[in-house]
């Protein structure tokens, strides 16, 4: 059940404020929550990254200017445990905005994508996509316009991908097709809605004239970084709303006057780009940025490994520990997704002082949930399935400037490697951006558009895509597409996955210097694992009066004792 529900009077953010939230709860799956209250707390794991993809399809297609508080809520009422109810929910999620009267730009149509026996299945049962080596969900709006990627795969190549991904697309016409005939029955008008107020053309022009060749020598002085940069915009922010309170008689407002000011930044950003095809660092559009490799940083640490490209730099580490370590699965998620445990987990962490900050140090947010388990995807097929302790893999970014999920991939990479975690060949990850042209929400027919590769945190704002690629040499392993725009034309996509695969490979290359294969030689700290067969008629003897036998061991050497049951 999807629910939408919007306030009638705009908030002063110059974002969308839209929240989606998905819920599943135990009931849907015939069971009871294992709490203490036993009853549904906060949102697991699986339900925030399922809310990130509903709200990732959804978002482009609101108009430009709606700034009324939207709250979308899908709850899962039952499962049968042969398809996922994600698709599901970001259907219903669609037909419920196209019902409304909430303006949008929509339908959209969400299915899943899976690879077999080289043939295309289109919306796979769990048993199918358990055979398959893609995991794909594509949203996409008529006109065959992409809005939405999100993709796990086995190292499929990327012929076979680009193949899935047309026939996601094209498949996503007939749920469009269907949702607008139920809004053609039941729909009701769209209301008019009133876009944020804006300072008067006189303003505006002021703001251009004052700010736009100061902004240009700025984004063309390629001896800026991150944070001189920031500085540098952020003063003559200041110095044009200064000018502009004693220029004007009539009351300004200051929110909208810097909102105009990011306005005649962000197109003076974009024309440069079109004008020199160099972007505000020097790099060329298809450039990697200078990437740098430390592996074993600390002995104590079972693998570890620091990742630097460009101002992006992670630490990531590698803790190898018994089977019983294992991550347990939630009820709903064993239904649906058939596992009961992950022997390999990532997990990672964004502090505020990665982008120079003060902020709330507490629970995991949704950013780092999302962030984490793409770099999981982009890694898990290349970790052995053989491998006889539970990995920890954890990626603390020490400094971002754009992709550091990517980042991960790599540092992530090197540092099973070093931890000796056998894997069948290097996994590196790039994110690719774009800016384009077009005329009003027409993005099917673009004037212009240029992708660049490896792109800084100034080029996903100032841009219209986030296009995030993991893969080895031989194939893709993770793909996660924000779009920012009402679509993607396929062309696009597929020149940026083409761009993307030739900039990991470059990667790898660049990380094969540091370290190319699973270390061989042991470390002193690695844990150790041997197994011992106890004859049938001993196994009481061994295990003691209700396992004292086990327990005492585990006191007395630290040695664990599994799979005697």
């Amino acid at each position: 059940m999807v629910t939408t529900v919007s306030k009638t009077k705009p908030s002063p953010s110059s974002f969308i404020p839209l929240v989606v939230d998905y819920r599943q709860k135990a009931a849907a799956a015939g069971r009871i929550p294992t709490n203490f209250l036993r009853r549904e707390l906060g949102p697991t794991e699986k339900e925030i990254l399922t809310s990130r993809l509903i709200d990732r399809s959804l978002r482009p297609l609101f108009p430009v200017g709606y700034s009324y508080e939207t709250q979308i809520m899908c709850n899962l009422l039952a499962v049968d445990g042969v398809n996922d109810p994600d698709v599901i929910s970001i259907n219903a999620a669609s037909a419920a905005l196209a019902l409304s009267d909430i303006p949008w730009n929509g339908p959209v149509g969400a299915v899943r994508v899976g690879f077999s026996n080289n043939e295309i299945v289109i919306n796979p049962t769990r048993r199918e996509l358990s055979q398959s080596i893609l995991n794909l969900v594509v949203s996409a709006t008529r006109h065959n316009l992409v809005v939405m990627l999100e993709a796990a795969a086995e190292n499929i190549l990327q012929q076979d991908f680009l193949k899935a991904i047309r026939a996601g697309v094209k498949e996503c016409q007939n749920v469009i097709q269907a949702i607008q005939q139920l809004q053609k029955h039941y729909g009701k008008a769209k209301r008019e809605f009133e876009p944020l107020q804006v300072p008067s053309e006189a303003v505006l022009e002021a703001i251009r004239s004052l700010s736009e060749m100061r902004l240009r020598e700025i984004f063309r002085d390629h001896t800026h970084d991150k944070l001189s940069r920031d500085l540098a915009v952020s003063a003559v922010r200041t110095d044009v709303v200064d000018k502009l309170k004693h220029s004007f008689d009539e009351d300004v407002d200051i929110n909208s006057v810097t909102e105009c000011f990011n306005r005649v930044s962000k197109e003076t950003f974009r024309s440069l780009v079109f004008e020199d095809n160099i972007r505000c660092d020097g790099r060329s559009l298809e450039e990697l940025r200078n990437i740098s490799c430390q592996i074993d940083l600390y002995k104590p640490l079972h693998g570890s490994s620091l990742f630097q490209r460009g101002q992006t730099q992670v630490f990531c580490t590698v803790a190898l520990d018994s089977p019983e370590s294992a991550m347990k699965m939630d009820a709903v998620t064993m239904l649906t997704s058939g596992l009961k445990e992950k022997n390999f987990f990532l997990h990672y962490e964004f502090p505020p002082y990665a982008t120079k900050e003060i902020g709330r140090v507490g629970p995991v947010g949704r950013r780092e949930l999302g962030h984490g388990a793409l770099a999981e995807k982009g890694l898990r097929p290349v970790v052995s399935r053989d491998f006889p302790f539970t990995i920890r893999l954890t990626s603390e970014v020490l400094e971002s400037n754009g992709s550091s999920s990517m980042a991960t991939v790599c540092g992530g990479s090197l540092a099973l490697m070093d931890a000796g975690v056998p894997i069948s060949s290097p996994a590196a990850g790039v994110a690719i951006g774009l800016i384009s042209r077009y005329t009003g929400s027409d993005t099917k027919h673009m004037e212009d558009y240029k992708l660049l590769t490896d792109i800084l945190g100034i080029e996903d704002y100032m841009g219209d895509m986030d296009f995030k690629l993991a893969g080895t040499k031989k194939g893709i392993t993770a793909l996660q597409a924000d779009i920012k725009i009402p679509g993607l034309p396929l062309k696009v996509v597929m020149e940026a996955v083409q761009q993307a695969t030739d900039a990991k490979s470059k990667i790898i290359d660049i990380m094969n210097e540091t370290l190319s294969k699973t270390r061989k030689q042991r470390k002193e700290n690695w844990p150790v694992s041997e197994q011992l067969e106890v004859p049938p008629q001993k196994r009481a003897k061994f295990l003691g009066l209700g396992g004292s036998n086990v327990k005492r061991l585990l006191v007395e050497t630290g040695v664990q004792v599994v799979g005697y049951f």
